[in-house]
């Protein structure tokens, strides 16, 4: 400090400036910019989130964050379940809370309610939300023994549900916060918005069910979900992407192109490929496995189960058979359904005794598994019990690292490329506080992560301590048709299981040594991904994916023949095409065939039958004109075999 009156603040470009001790990051804020005052949410102080009203004494720097920065939509989103919380209860006396986080693309509260919400009730919580906004509510902070948290939940503003959290979930803190805003006061770590007015247009989505911390053997409770933002043509943008997220379900397209179905009653969250379905699937695979060969890899095939000693012996038994399914005994020995395909290809590793010559290994396989999720989770193709991985293992040295891991970037970016994805965002995931491994092999691997994305030239969010125990990795997130960013591919390193199976080969020492294991996977499952690419096209698949590519359709029976001799000369060109041979009108059958989401029609009259040429159409681009049929199937093979995006 330059005296006892002052301290200095520095700023993320370097620059630094004194302030009078005790200022708080709003007034920084202001003393900068009023644009900045108003937009600032929330600010970063020696690296901790806090409220923008907190008092600096000490030399510190400082962050701003706004809407637009993750780190100040989360503190909007969260503010506003707060908003939400005491709308409920102002409007709904009685109600009890349990959590209200900010999520992924908005915010939720669960809420203990004899009331069963309904749309109308969302609306009139909208409105007093809108109203508790106006009131300029400023958020408070108090910090406070948890045995006095604990004593103020159970007197002064009684719910059972924070007691429990002070209880159980943060038994082992000694100091707690309370947020209060009016009336209103909850349990919460913060930071938070200074106050209610930053709420500005906020929309109530839907409710659901939950259970208390996901027990269903304990009190249901009602979860209402909402988006807010600071803008109302944040709002108007977002809702459109909602509806037409809704026209792009996964579930409504697959039943109206037969593509999937899933039956409950013959066993939830398992997948029934469809002959339209399974076609696209084909496609998929036989893309997959060319990739594969083409980049080195070798294939293998493995068992569906296992006995229980390979479950003992990679841990899954210790940490994961809360979602495995039941085992099954046979010959007095216990069989699990496998939920990894890791551990057989490492017994795959260990039926001969590898040299540094041998590696690396890139073995991936297409294993089906299986994980037990509860039955509230699933949903659709994204969620579901039995799936096929598109697994890989790497299995290399210490000097292979870097180079494979360069490689599988490239890998990923060209299969997602060539499947229609060309956003793609990378977040790196470091050593957590807990880990197995040497300090020397997460400095080793987690460099070799960093290095290879910057020998890409690839921007990336570092998630400090954020890897599994078992080691460090790079998660790779695209980005659909409608801005959506899905998880799909995972690069990571696993320390934990090459010491389990006691994994070695011998190096050019002539010693033993440990192999570096990398997991990688990149279309993350064949059938969530699937549901993502449907959704990705809304079902207008390119040609090469499309499971009926050309529709030919005469107008009149008159013309049948000559449709048949059309038919027959686009099927024996290894094109998948159908005849219509339905007495509709032809406007009827060309509506019929837009909603099936053909990407070609052939409409076939007297003029073309004569001329002994066709005429197409394109899915939603209408009529192409004619084209002598030779010309046109030559076309269609090239866009099939260049597998063209449109």
């Amino acid at each position: 400090m330059s005296n006892n009156e002052n301290i200095k603040i520095t700023f993320p470009d370097g620059n630094s400036k004194e302030f009078p001790k005790g200022t708080s990051s709003l007034d920084i804020a202001k003393s900068i910019s009023k644009g900045l005052a108003e937009d600032v949410l929330v600010a970063e102080v020696n690296g901790k989130l806090v409220d923008l009203v907190m008092p600096i004494n000490e030399d510190s720097s400082v962050k701003f964050y706004k809407f637009a920065d993750d780190e100040g939509r989360k503190v909007y989103w969260h503010t506003t379940s707060h908003i939400m919380a005491q709308a409920v209860e102002e409007l709904f006396p009685g109600a009890k809370f349990g959590v209200g986080p900010p999520i992924e693309n908005g915010f939720y509260y669960d809420v203990d309610s004899e009331h069963r919400f309904t749309d109308e009730d969302l609306v009139k919580i909208e409105e007093r939300m809108l109203d508790i906004a106006k009131r300029d509510l400023v958020t408070k902070r108090e910090e406070l023994k948890r045995e006095d948290a604990i004593a103020y939940f159970k007197s002064k503003r009684v719910d059972p549900y924070k007691v429990e959290i002070l209880e159980d979930i943060a038994k082992n803190e000694e100091y707690v916060s309370l947020y209060h805003q009016g009336g209103f006061t909850d349990l919460c770590r913060g930071p938070h918005m200074p106050t209610t007015a930053k709420l500005k247009n906020v929309k109530l989505l839907s409710v659901s069910g939950s259970y208390w911390r996901g027990d269903s053997d304990r009190q249901q409770l009602q979860r209402i979900y909402g988006i807010s933002f600071p803008k109302k043509k944040e709002l108007d943008d977002y809702i459109h992407l909602l509806e037409e997220a809704e026209k792009r379900d996964h579930r409504k397209i697959g039943k109206q192109l037969d593509l999937y179905s899933t039956h409950e009653e013959a066993g939830a969250g398992l997948v029934y490929w469809h002959p339209n379905g399974a076609i696209i699937r084909m496609e998929l695979e036989d893309f997959w496995r060319k990739a594969h060969t083409d980049g080195n890899y070798e294939l293998l095939f493995t068992p569906h189960m296992g006995k229980s000693w390979l479950w003992e012996t990679s841990g899954h038994l210790d940490f994961y058979k809360d979602s495995m399914y039941s085992p099954m005994e046979i010959d007095e020995q216990l069989y699990y359904m496998k939920p990894m395909n890791c551990p057989f290809h490492i017994m795959i590793y260990k039926t001969h005794l590898r040299s540094y010559k041998d590696l690396p290994l890139r073995w991936a396989e297409l294993g089906t598994v299986y994980r037990y999720e509860k039955s509230g989770v699933l949903h659709g193709l994204l969620r579901v019990r039995g799936f096929t991985q598109d697994d890989a293992h790497i299995f290399c040295t210490n000097e292979q690292i870097e180079s494979e891991i360069i490689e599988v970037i490239r890998f990923a970016k060209y299969v997602f490329h060539s499947l229609g994805f060309d956003h793609m965002n990378y977040y790196l995931s470091t050593k957590p506080e807990k880990a197995v491994g040497e300090d020397s092999l997460w400095v080793k691997a987690t460099d070799s992560l960093i290095n290879a994305l910057k020998h890409e030239g690839l921007d990336y969010k570092l998630d400090e301590g954020g890897g599994a125990f078992y080691g460090p990795k790079i998660d790779i997130k695209i980005k659909d048709a409608l801005g959506r960013e899905w998880q799909l591919s995972t690069i990571q390193f696993d320390f934990n299981l090459p010491e389990r199976f006691d994994l070695k080969y011998i190096g050019e020492d002539g010693k033993e040594h440990r192999p570096f294991m990398v997991h990688r996977a990149l279309l993350g499952s064949m059938e969530r991904f699937f549901g993502i690419l449907i959704e990705h096209y809304a079902g207008a698949f390119p040609l090469w994916l499309a499971p009926i590519q050309v529709a030919v359709m005469p107008i009149a029976d008159a013309q049948l023949d000559y449709a048949k001799e059309v038919y027959h000369k686009i099927r024996n060109s290894g094109l998948r095409v159908q005849l219509d041979e339905r007495r509709e009108k032809i406007g009827y059958k060309i509506r019929d065939w837009e909603t099936k989401k053909v990407p070609y029609m052939i409409v076939l009259g007297d003029k073309e039958m004569q001329a002994g040429n066709i005429t197409v159409r394109a899915h939603k681009k209408g009529d192409l004109g004619k084209f002598e049929l030779d010309a046109f199937i030559s076309s269609l093979k090239e866009e099939k075999d260049t597998k063209k995006i449109n």
